[in-house]
């Protein structure tokens, strides 16, 4: 995996826009590392000419965003029904 995220070095811009860059509040970037059952999400963001790894995360996780439309109180409209 840290050769996978050495490789960034050279252009960090080849990773898609991760659907969760809202919950981080800037433009996150995802690099996927492994196969099948032990893929991971690298989830980058590129901040002047430095590459900042915010997390590394088994794909199988719940994303961010998910979480958080989770936690948020019940009055917001969001959340299980009691």
């Amino acid at each position: 995996m840290r050769a996978r995220i050495e490789t960034l070095k050279s252009n960090p811009n080849r990773c898609p826009v991760d659907p969760d860059s809202d919950a981080f509040g800037e433009e996150v970037r995802v690099l996927l590392y492994g196969k099948r059952h032990r893929k991971h999400r690298i989830l980058l963001a590129i901040r002047g000419q430095t590459v900042h790894v915010l997390a590394v995360r088994h794909s199988a996780r719940q994303s961010f965003s998910e979480k958080m439309e989770q936690d948020r109180p019940d009055d917001e409209g969001a959340g299980p029904m009691h």
